[in-house]
């Protein structure tokens, strides 16, 4: 390209300590483009975002925005030097209007006193600048649907003249409609000439919005390059360090006699009526569209919801109805969001491991700690977590690392059925091949796994027997031989009151 990049980031270093996060690290970004910044979990993405964002200072290299030199004393520098970052978890105020999000910490002022007419009309002109004139200003934020949501955060970029925007992981918990508009939306910001890095694990998501990429390794440049000369098998074996045969991993396995036996489980709204069987060694794939509720039918069987009728038998016995029966049943649980509910951000490894049950280290009411981090060792051996050892603290790991952890949870306290929702979101690709291997080795070893996932490749891939689910309703099963992706996505858009075929 003959212009000059609107961002350059020069041979960045970073480390904590005596650890190296980021090495030699070159990004730039020209006007009107947007670069693909691709790594598994713990690469040092987050890292030099963090830096680009004014979180972090460089121990190294330099930044230049415009051709200006860029050195943000923190992230609020970096705002008004133009870098905005939208965050996957969303940093907004629910109890507060569209527009006091968007114009939060610049807001329109004379002599002390809020100038809401012209603040009104800024956030009315940016909001019809990215083409959404029909989101009131005066709507409470906690009324917003997500993708709703993740447009406030746009905006509020745009309020603050941003010219270089981040996007991490944006569309990890949008439905497909709201991926389908923020897509428009980057490629309308591409046309106002604003650089813009897109973090993502999905791949294809990356081909849609981004034509040239980085990726990070440990910490280091692992390669770059165009997006339209580089296939998927490279990208991912840069990533990997290391050639990765598979996406997904085929793993003989062998389906026996029925386990599980869920018959009209109805919840007080979803589930309704869901009725399905699953047998020892069976990978039970859950797919439906957002709210169509699968994750409240795991939430019910593991008895961290009310249900109103049905039975559910586990080898002939009924299941109980509280978390600590199921979990004395044989049944693990891995929620679909790890940071609040699936494993404690403020404790160790070795304590999100092992709190389940700790029968295995305990002596006289004492708590042998050397029995169990060597435990804890071999698990972390087994499922590869990527950390420093046992007592690290949960929340400095990887998003993928920290599923590993929770995986690692149910099967130490010796599950024998897996109710899995979406643990491969938010991960990078290499992650996901060892997660999608593990769930065969663990059906090859006569484990019964319920996988819920909003991403049907993977469900085709990995799955014995795939449901679909629509308006809290268990519409269809068959084999996975028997499905099409089209037929399924059909099934599960279709109204209730359509003849399913």
């Amino acid at each position: 390209m003959d212009r000059e990049p609107l961002l350059q980031m020069e041979r960045i270093g970073k480390h904590f300590g005596a650890t190296i996060a980021l090495k030699d690290v070159s990004l730039s970004v020209y006007p009107g483009e947007t670069v693909a910044l691709i790594g598994e979990n713990g690469a040092g993405k987050s890292t030099l975002m963090k830096v680009l964002s004014g979180a972090h200072e460089p121990n190294a290299g330099h930044m230049l925005i415009g051709g200006k030199p860029f050195q943000p004393s923190g992230p609020l520098d970096a705002r008004r030097a133009g870098v905005a970052m939208i965050y996957q978890e969303l940093s907004l105020a629910p109890d507060l209007s569209v527009e006091d999000n968007i114009m939060l910490g610049q807001e329109s002022s004379a002599v002390g006193m809020l100038r809401r007419r012209p603040q009104r009309e800024r956030v009315k002109k940016i909001l019809n600048q990215l083409g959404h004139p029909d989101l009131e200003p005066n709507r409470m934020v906690r009324s917003l649907s997500i993708g709703a949501k993740q447009l406030v955060e746009i905006a509020r970029a745009l309020a603050s003249n941003a010219r270089v925007v981040i996007f991490d992981e944006p569309t990890s918990s949008l439905p497909k409609q709201d991926v389908e508009r923020l897509f428009a939306i980057i490629h309308q910001l591409q046309s106002q000439g604003m650089a813009i890095v897109y973090i993502s694990h999905l791949l294809e998501e990356i081909r849609q919005v981004a034509n040239r990429f980085v990726v990070l390794r440990d910490g280091q440049p692992a390669g770059a390059g165009q997006l339209a000369d580089t296939s998927d098998q490279q990208i991912i074996s840069l990533m990997a360090g290391r050639s990765v045969d598979t996406l997904f991993p085929v793993i003989q396995h062998e389906l026996h006699e029925e386990v599980l036996n869920v018959h009209q489980l109805s919840g007080m709204s979803t589930p309704r009526e869901v009725s399905f069987g699953l047998r020892r060694g069976e990978v039970f794939g859950m797919f439906g569209l957002v709210g169509a509720g699968r994750t409240e039918t795991l939430r019910h069987l593991f008895g961290l919801e009310k249900v109103r009728k049905g039975t559910v038998q586990l080898r002939g016995k009924r299941l109980g109805r509280q978390p600590v029966q199921c979990i004395r049943s044989g049944v693990g649980f891995v929620s679909e969001d790890r940071k609040l509910e699936g494993l404690a951000q403020t404790l160790s490894i070795a304590d999100n491991l092992t709190l389940s049950d700790l029968r295995p280290y305990t002596a006289g009411g004492v708590l042998q700690l050397g029995k169990r981090r060597a435990a804890v060792r071999e698990w972390m051996a087994r499922l590869r977590v990527k950390a420093r050892g046992p007592d690290q603290a949960i929340s400095n790991l990887s998003g993928g690392n920290q599923q590993k952890v929770a995986i690692a949870r149910v099967l130490h306290q010796s599950a024998e059925l897996l109710l899995l929702d979406e643990p491969t979101r938010g991960i990078d690709v290499g992650t996901k091949a060892e997660i999608y291997r593990l769930i065969g080795e663990l059906a090859a070893e006569g484990k019964s796994i319920v996988f819920v996932s909003s991403y049907l490749p993977e469900l085709m891939a990995v799955c014995d027997t795939i449901g679909v689910m629509g308006r809290g309703r268990l519409r269809e099963v068959r084999a996975t031989k028997n499905w099409t992706e089209d037929e399924i996505l059909a099934v599960a858009i279709a109204n209730d009151d359509e003849p399913q075929t």
